[in-house]
């Protein structure tokens, strides 16, 4: 039982097929979907549900369509929580906080109620880092590490833009990081990043030989990218986030490869890199039997110090102003 919420959207509408079609749970996967969305979006959902049925599609074994929590999160494996209030124009992120604190405490406390105490949530509305440890929290008997937000969308950003430059697919590129909050004050770090040139796998710092462009364009590139599709696009990215959903998803389920490690928001609880406790915060990860591990000893220079101190002082200020909601909520 796989749900998807904000269901009728955009990256829904991308992320659906794929999820139906045997790309993230494996080839001999059946599924039922369930689509939850808000009311007056339910017309759309009854397309969205005659789309799905339309692509005939072997494994998916039923489809529901839903406006009621209490049957969207019902013994659920996974729950994907693509939902949330955007972003409006003129729209403080104290607002935005605070309507998305509301949507984020409900859904918790109906998985807490409802969904199998395995299922793993993963969140990707925005501000996704703080909706999700709100989540957690008014999930009190699912354990906290169920819970991972995306990032893998900034990582795969930051994978192409390495291989861009060098000429190479993103395939060849391993190991990028993306430290802290899911905003611009995300610190995209190549450090200890690998590309496969020539048959050979050397650092990324040493294949391309151009710090200043790592220190400084390649960050800003990644930590922006979001808003630059939308003023190219007039539409937020919804294709690529999709796809990173699938990718982040599908290495819970089967685990990361051998000598990879990626990129996730999750529980900061007992991390060596002096993270403060209780932030859902992006590390690199590596995953088996569908639990996510810290990846350990990574050397820490005073240039990503710094950048990994300022995320994690933004996610620590939007957790206080979600926290005031979330008691009065």
């Amino acid at each position: 039982m796989v749900l998807v919420t904000g269901a009728a959207g955009q990256i829904a509408y991308s992320l659906l097929y794929s999820i139906g079609n045997g790309s993230v749970f494996g080839k001999d996967q059946p599924i039922i979907l369930v689509l939850l969305d808000i009311t007056p979006m339910m017309g759309v959902l009854d397309g969205v549900l005659m789309e799905l049925q339309d692509c005939a599609l072997p494994l998916l074994k039923d489809v529901i369509a839903t406006d009621k929590e209490e049957v969207a999160f019902k013994d659920l494996d996974v729950a994907i929580l693509v939902g949330s209030m955007p972003r409006r124009e003129g729209m403080e992120r104290k607002d935005l906080l605070k309507a998305n604190v509301k949507i984020f405490k409900s859904q918790g406390a109906a998985l807490d109620k409802y969904a199998k105490k395995s299922v793993k949530v993963i969140v990707v509305g925005n501000p996704a880092n703080t909706n999700c440890l709100t989540a957690s929290k008014s999930a009190p008997s699912i354990p906290k590490e169920n819970f991972s937000c995306l990032t893998r969308l900034d990582h795969n950003r930051a994978k192409a833009q390495i291989a861009l430059k060098l000429g190479v697919t993103a395939n060849d590129v391993k190991n990028v990081i993306i430290w802290g909050n899911h905003s611009s004050t995300q610190y995209p770090d190549v450090n200890h990043a690998k590309v496969k040139l020539q048959g050979k796998e050397v650092g990324v710092y040493e294949a391309l030989k151009d710090d200043s462009w790592l220190k400084g364009e390649f960050v800003t590139t990644v930590q922006q990218r979001g808003a630059a599709v939308i003023k190219a696009r007039k539409l937020s990215s919804a294709m690529s986030a999709a796809k990173a959903i699938c990718d982040h998803v599908r290495d819970i389920w089967f685990g990361t490869p051998e000598g990879e490690f990626v990129s996730m928001g999750v529980i900061s609880d007992g991390n060596s890199y002096g993270v403060p406790d209780d932030l859902l915060y992006s590390f690199p990860v590596v995953i088996k039997n569908k639990t996510w591990k810290f990846v350990e000893g990574l050397p820490i220079n005073d240039f990503s110090r710094e950048k990994m101190d300022l995320t994690a002082k933004e996610l620590t200020e939007e957790k206080e102003t979600a926290f005031e909601f979330l008691s009065s909520a």
